[in-house]
């Protein structure tokens, strides 16, 4: 059961990297981009093709997938996205889906429809055991890594400059010009912060959740539930959110396999219906 439990974890942290770039741009900047799942989809690529053609080592392609992201993601916000701020959420779905099957019939006609694969490095593969429980070297690479990223996600829209920035301009963007902020910039800068962790995400899920051109198909609805059951307005919510709906994942499929996914649907209904606005909501006037 702990060695379940720890697998859960892992897996919760890679959806609370995937999930939190969606939490970004879709809580503190007020723009659903259903299209979060094709940036996960380009950086597990980018890391695939930087470790099998470029001899790229693992750790090497990492920041490689998170820069690559970041930088279509600033790109298309520039180019596509901004039209898009003040469109209603509904055209903002129904922009951002048609570029989910445009990248999707992309990748499969330039990379083909087979399932890829990395090799990790040695120290990475293999378990070992702590008092009885099994441990993935990989998976605790991932909770490590994982669980860093939170905390400086955290720090940073929390207690610097630049978040404080960012929330008065979400908040009221007028008068964040007024007094000086560079909104458009800051917009920008949040776009490709978001889009970037997509990319690290999808290159560290690779070994855990396989890649393939569905990629974002497949798991945008597990974005979502993590975005919506953890609420937009902190990155809190959505970490334990994914922490929550990993574990079940994982702890029903292993446990309960004839009941599939069925679990994770299940928990969601049930924390909306207790809590409709997400696990941690930013308290109102």
């Amino acid at each position: 059961m702990l060695t379940i439990l720890f697998d859960g974890i892992a897996y919760g942290m890679v959806l609370f990297v995937l999930g939190c770039g969606l939490s970004v741009t879709m809580g503190l900047m007020n723009f659903v981009n259903l299209a979060h799942g094709a940036f996960a989809m380009l950086g597990g690529y980018v890391a695939v093709l930087a470790m099998q053609r470029l001899g790229l080592p693992f750790l090497a392609s990492l920041p490689l997938a998170f820069l690559t992201a970041a930088l279509v993601g600033i790109v298309l916000e520039r180019l596509i996205y901004r039209p898009m701020y003040s469109k209603s959420h509904l055209d903002q779905v129904m922009f951002s889906i048609g570029l989910v099957f445009m990248a999707v019939a992309g990748t499969d006609w330039l990379m083909g429809s087979t399932q890829q694969f990395i090799r990790l490095p040695a120290w990475l593969q293999g378990r070992f055991e702590i008092a009885g429980i099994g441990i993935g070297r990989y998976r605790l690479f991932v909770i490590a890594i994982c669980g860093l990223l939170a905390i400086s996600l955290q720090w940073g829209f929390t207690r610097t400059r630049f978040g404080s920035r960012l929330r008065a301009a979400v908040d009221d963007a007028r008068v964040a010009r007024g007094l000086g902020i560079p909104v458009s910039r800051l917009f920008a800068l949040t776009f490709a912060l978001g889009s970037g962790l997509a990319g690290l995400g999808g290159a560290l899920g690779v070994e855990l959740m396989g890649l393939d051109p569905s990629f974002p198909l497949k798991f945008m609805i597990y974005f979502l539930i993590v975005v919506t059951v953890g609420g937009t307005s902190s990155i809190t919510g959505p970490f334990f959110a994914a922490m929550l709906l990993g574990v079940a994942d994982v702890v029903g499929k292993y446990l309960v396999p004839q009941v599939g996914a069925f679990i994770i649907y299940a928990l969601m209904v049930v924390l909306l219906i207790t809590r409709p606005h997400g696990l941690f909501v930013r308290a109102r006037a």
